[in-house]
């Protein structure tokens, strides 16, 4: 078969008409699934992010950081829709779509193929492991700050606030669709546009002064920045896992689509509150802005009330993306009776690890920032610039400017993992330090 006729055959094949998906998502669950993952304690940990970087860096730099991240999850899902074409297949992971590339690709790089399907598991497995510590640090954070201050009782320490969390999630990461887990998202998606809202309501109460605020931070604090913006903007681990569940899938890309909504909503509401949050609190910020809410005002009660319930919520869709790998994996080498018990021992087994992590390492502005650069740069960034150009590769554009765009992608994610490992580093052993005094 010649090079046109092998072309020709594999844009014959049309993966969507040959999905046959279970229970299916509508655009507006897709949406609201695509939101939630993107939106949750990274919005909250903006404000944090431009007093690192000054407003007028912070502004600049989030509207630049989510047209890089948009752009990324578009060429990614193209890519993965090359790669059904070329496998012939309705649907393939994040992983898969890494090793198809590959196995598609010049044949220089086909053996490693299967390289770069298990690095990408592996990756997507310990960047939501990370997620959930997060979770579990700032759920507990929360509550640990409403009971102090309303609880007649010996305060607790964060790390057994962790603890009692672990049986209410062992629970709830017993959802086992998508499709279940929609109407929490819808509800946390409420409760956090509710909490926004208050927390808006506290900014404007009284006269923001903008005049002893940095339009441009220290720039040894910028990797900081960077590495909260992208933590806060990626949700590209769920983003195959919502696009292959989708009832009209085509719908996922174009303009408008669900994806240009989802980050366009997630871009306004991540700048609003971080430009106004940092006016408002300055320097006094703490790693979720609402942590600096009043502790004797109802409405600010409520706010810490329903972004402890919305991550809740929205644990068990990031938590979905690692058992979905686990499964993968083990399920096959496990006899068919036993599944069931498999599936709620291992649910138990991960939430258990992910809240032992939060106890031993309870730093939430530290944990937020080592996820979002090491791993979501990785994710979200490189892998990304990486597979398009692996299977391009006999057509790079005119003057190879995908080549070129995608060296420039790469270069972005290995400078942002990098020096955002090492301030974030840097900072925990401070922390480390000056709680052993």
């Amino acid at each position: 078969m010649s090079e046109k006729e092998k072309n020709k055959h594999v844009e014959e094949y049309n993966p969507f008409e040959h999905r046959e998906v279970v229970k299916p998502n509508s655009d507006l669950r897709s949406l609201a699934n695509l939101i939630k993952s993107s939106l949750g304690s990274g919005l909250l940990a903006m404000p944090l992010a431009f007093s690192n970087a000054g407003w007028g860096v912070g502004i600049v730099g989030t509207v630049i950081v989510a047209f890089i991240c948009g752009h990324c999850v578009h060429i990614f899902v193209e890519t993965s829709r090359g790669c059904c074409r070329a496998e012939r297949k309705p649907l393939l992971s994040y992983s898969e779509t890494c090793g198809a590339a590959f196995a598609n690709g010049p044949k220089c790089v086909r053996p490693f193929a299967n390289f770069a399907h298990l690095f990408a598991e592996f990756s997507l497995c310990f960047t939501y492991l990370g997620v959930c510590c997060i979770f579990t640090v700032l759920i507990a954070t929360s509550i640990k700050q409403i009971f102090d201050t309303y609880i007649a009782a010996p305060p607790m320490s964060v790390e057994l606030y962790c603890l009692i969390l672990l049986a209410p999630l062992c629970l709830l990461t017993q959802i086992r669709h998508l499709k279940w887990l929609a109407p929490f998202s819808l509800l946390a998606n409420i409760l956090l546009f509710a909490t926004f809202a208050i927390c808006l309501y506290y900014i404007f109460k009284e006269p923001l002064t903008i005049s002893d605020k940095e339009v441009v931070g220290d720039m040894s604090r910028l990797p900081a920045f960077l590495s909260t913006v992208i933590f806060a903007m990626e949700g590209i681990g769920v983003v195959m896992p919502v696009e292959n569940t989708m009832k009209k899938p085509q719908h996922f890309l174009g303009c408008p689509s669900v994806m240009v909504i989802a980050m366009t909503l997630v871009m306004l509401f991540y700048t609003i509150l971080g430009v106004f949050g940092y006016l408002r609190y300055g320097d006094a910020l703490q790693a979720t802005i609402t942590l600096n809410l009043p502790m004797d005002d109802w409405p600010a009660i409520c706010a810490k009330v329903f972004i402890s319930i919305t991550i809740f919520l929205t644990y068990p869709l990031h938590f979905f993306v690692v058992i979905d790998i686990f499964t993968r994996y083990v399920e096959p080498r496990v006899q068919k009776k036993y599944h069931n018990v498999m599936q709620i021992c291992t649910r138990i087994l991960i939430v258990c690890v992910c809240g032992g992590i939060g106890m031993a390492l309870p730093f939430l502005e530290q944990i937020i920032n080592f996820v979002g650069a090491l791993f979501y740069s990785l994710l979200g960034l490189i892998i990304p610039g990486i597979v398009e150009t692996v299977f391009r590769w006999e057509d790079l554009g005119k003057f190879n400017w995908i080549l070129y765009k995608n060296i420039l992608l790469i270069f972005c994610g290995l400078f942002a993992l990098v020096s955002g490992c090492t301030v974030t580093i840097s900072d925990t052993i401070q922390m480390i330090n000056n709680k052993t005094e």
